[in-house]
């Protein structure tokens, strides 16, 4: 008898499968709401879930640095500052922005890392709890760069004399 039943509404008119889904429009390339080829939100803050992994997969990586397991002459003895990991919005690529202690030999140091990636990516692999590692590609850290020359903008004399003005001002 229910295999009545089910033949019945299988074939009945007003039956709808559930999977059915009314279409929602789509952004075509050129048109608002598009965000490209490459899936990347543009003139967009990371999510929450790129913030997160980007963290995880810092903490990783600089835990494989400061271990020295990597044979690279170049990275021998070499203190390497992580400061960031920024990880594109399908979590399969990263880029990591070190920079050497003191800022000696960076190109030299970037280029051993980039070498040393594929080695890198399985032992980060090995130390997080990502279903698939993220490709990574390292870049120069200019955030050092740019903090010294503000800091020597600030430093200025002419500026310091804006600066302290506009301090007398406040506290009249």
């Amino acid at each position: 008898m229910s295999s009545n039943v089910t033949k019945s509404k299988k074939f009945s008119a007003s039956y709808r499968p559930r999977f059915l889904a009314i279409s929602a429009p789509v952004a075509l390339p050129g048109h608002p709401g598009h965000a490209g080829l490459d899936g990347m939100r543009k003139n967009r803050s990371p999510s929450q879930r790129q913030l997160r992994v980007g963290e995880s997969l810092r903490h990783a990586l600089v835990d494989v640095l400061a271990r020295g397991v990597l044979r690279d002459p170049v990275l021998q003895n070499v203190s390497i500052t992580v400061s960031e990991i920024r990880v594109s919005p399908d979590l399969k690529n990263a880029t990591a922005y070190v920079m050497p202690l003191g800022g000696d030999e960076a190109d030299e140091i970037v280029s051993a890392l980039r070498r040393a990636a594929p080695f890198l990516r399985s032992a980060i692999a090995a130390e997080t709890q990502l279903k698939h590692a993220p490709r990574l590609s390292f870049e120069i850290d200019q955030s050092f760069n740019r903090a010294t020359s503000i800091d020597a903008l600030l430093r200025h004399p002419k500026v310091a004399q804006d600066l302290q003005r506009e301090g007398d001002e406040d506290g009249s």
